[in-house]
């Protein structure tokens, strides 16, 4: 996995979770309020929660990601006392580099530069939902269907179906972060095929990228450059400078306009 030498990746943080419509007949929902944070949302879909994340980071009323305490363990507590989960995301906190070369300079703020191949385009940021099989970050489940699998990686146990990534507490199952490194046979229902560079596709869903491996898709991290349509839910907008992107765990998206619709391209950014 290639750095630009003398400039180092500095993706990372984590995030909170906002709520969610959950009829299945409206894939989208209200547009989250990017100065409330610090919120903990509780929801019922399916029998399931929404449990209370504790990710060790300062917030405020307003984001300032030129001050902010980088939070690779995420700690899930459901406050009934039946789920404790602890993961350790340092797998996937790094945006890879492209080998493209940057035409456009930075934007550049606090210290940092933003980097992109399209031009900024500002839309409201309106979390889309992948359907009743698909949860978010911190989404709580008392069982499993019998379509699961057990997938370890580095010594840690992650159960998947249909696109979602769980790791198994006392009482139950909750979502967390597809583990960089997981490999699965079949690619979920409603994944898209995203262009990385000229000779580079990856296949992206509820959020997570995967690339072909000769033991089926593996996930990978974002690689800086990539295009989305969709973010999901648990992305927010935050204010960098005079300009707002969206944070989805440790990834930066750039909100821009490509063919006449908007999207999201993954931003570099590296200490200047």
């Amino acid at each position: 996995m290639s750095r630009p030498a003398g400039n180092r990746t500095i993706n990372g943080g984590s995030h909170r979770s906002t709520n969610r419509n959950s009829s299945f007949q409206n894939k989208h929902t209200n547009t989250p309020n990017r100065n409330s944070v610090g919120n903990n949302n509780n929801r019922n879909n399916n029998g399931g929660k929404r449990v209370s994340h504790n990710n060790n980071v300062n917030r405020g009323n307003n984001k300032n990601v030129g001050n902010r305490n980088s939070g690779n363990r995420v700690n899930v507590n459901h406050r009934g006392g039946d789920v404790n989960v602890n993961i350790n995301n340092n797998r996937n906190t790094i945006v890879r580099s492209n080998h493209r070369e940057y035409h456009r300079p930075p934007y550049r703020y606090g210290g940092r530069g933003y980097y992109c191949y399209r031009p900024y385009y500002y839309h409201p940021f309106r979390p889309f939902y992948w359907g009743p099989v698909w949860h978010p970050w911190g989404f709580f489940v008392a069982s499993l269907a019998t379509t699961a699998i057990i997938i370890s990686i580095e010594n840690q146990q992650y159960h998947y179906d249909q696109g979602v990534y769980y790791v198994q507490g006392n009482g139950g199952y909750t979502v967390v972060q597809a583990p960089v490194g997981a490999t699965i046979k079949v690619l979920p229902d409603g994944y898209q095929t995203v262009t990385v560079n000229e000779t580079t596709n990856n296949y992206y869903y509820g959020g997570t990228y995967y690339e072909k491996s000769g033991g089926g898709y593996t996930v990978v991290p974002p690689t800086a450059g990539t295009v989305v349509e969709h973010l999901p839910e648990g992305a927010e907008e935050v204010r960098v400078g005079e300009q707002t992107y969206v944070k989805y765990g440790d990834t930066y998206y750039q909100p821009v306009k490509v063919d006449g619709k908007n999207q999201y391209e993954v931003a570099e950014v590296k200490n200047e």
